[in-house]
């Protein structure tokens, strides 16, 4: 096997259009690259392929069911053939989390893309929240398909951004129409402000937009209100501050903090909730473990917590 193999993952529910997509891809003569493909189908769908028409010559699909998706045995099946490129067609009713432990050594996720029947997409979104965020997460592109005139793209637009905004989101309508989503998404604070003030309620976009854009923050001054986290290893002065965020369920609320450094004389303990102000310096930190938003802080306050019931930051 070649030391790295980039694997092509497609997502979506059943009945959402991923057979349908990799049968076209694969029928495509672009596609045929003369690297022997795997196709890893994880799913039992109504839609069966026809490798007849592949225009890929050099190729092998196989079936694995959940029992089998682990580091052992894709290594196993990639050996057998030779697969110097993976496509997998992923069942969505699993977290991707298992994927990526089964993932054998050299396999370099090279591209994602989630695809939505918008009929069903906003009951799914309801029931099944965190498997929807799960599919919209780490992907590059995601598609509606069989959206319709009927349909308000900006409450699509709304639930795929709040869990991400690397993807590009297309609309697909019956008949074939396809057109890409335009919607902008305005910050709620003002990033041009001399003092960017963030209120309680827009951290967590605030947070996520630090930590997916840290440029744009280089040098400006934010103000907003925190919970600290202290780890005695670090230096005087510097400590964590952040919030608890739940990005699609009370299951996955977690605390994301940005490291921030003031006087050594300023005392502060875990759990201490803070009002800070200070200068966003771009700038290598061990805690991240890269270049990452360092908060060099003007003035930090003890202050009351947020009521019971607002204390954890959301995606509104």
């Amino acid at each position: 096997m070649p030391k790295e193999v980039p694997v092509y993952l497609f997502l979506g529910f059943l009945d959402a259009g991923k057979t349908k997509f990799i049968q076209e891809t694969f029928e495509d003569e672009r596609f045929d690259s003369g690297e022997k493909t795997l196709l890893l189908v994880c799913e039992e769908g109504e839609e069966e392929y026809t490798p007849s028409r592949f225009a890929v010559n050099k190729y092998a699909v196989v079936k694995v069911e959940e029992s089998g998706l682990n580091m052992a045995n894709l290594t196993k099946i990639a050996r057998e053939n030779g697969a110097e490129r993976v496509v997998v067609e992923w069942n969505g009713m699993m977290l991707l989390d298992k994927f990526f432990e089964a993932m054998p050594d050299g396999w370099l996720i090279a591209q994602v893309m989630t695809f939505f029947d918008a009929n069903t997409f906003l009951s799914y979104n309801t029931n099944m929240r965190q498997l929807v965020f799960d599919k919209i997460t780490y992907a590059d592109m995601i598609v509606f398909n069989r959206f319709n005139e009927g349909l308000k793209k900006e409450e699509f637009h709304k639930i795929v951004r709040a869990a991400s905004r690397r993807p590009d989101i297309v609309y697909e309508y019956v008949g074939g129409r396809a057109e890409y989503d335009d919607i902008e998404d305005p910050l709620p604070y003002d990033i041009n402000a001399s003092v960017i003030n963030v209120e309680d309620r827009d951290f967590a976009y605030f947070y996520r937009d630090i930590r997916e854009e840290t440029e744009k923050y280089d040098g400006k001054t934010v103000h907003f209100k925190g919970i600290a986290a202290v780890d005695r290893k670090m230096k005087g002065g510097t400590f964590g501050i952040g919030r608890l965020v739940m990005t699609c369920c009370a299951a996955d609320i977690a605390y994301h903090g940005l490291v921030c450094i003031g006087d050594e004389s300023f005392h502060v303990r875990t759990n201490d909730w803070l009002t800070v102000t200070a200068r966003v310096d771009i700038e290598y930190h061990k805690l991240y473990g890269t270049k990452g938003p360092v908060l060099k802080i003007f003035s930090a306050e003890h202050t009351l917590p947020l009521p019971e019931g607002e204390e954890v930051a959301t995606f509104y």
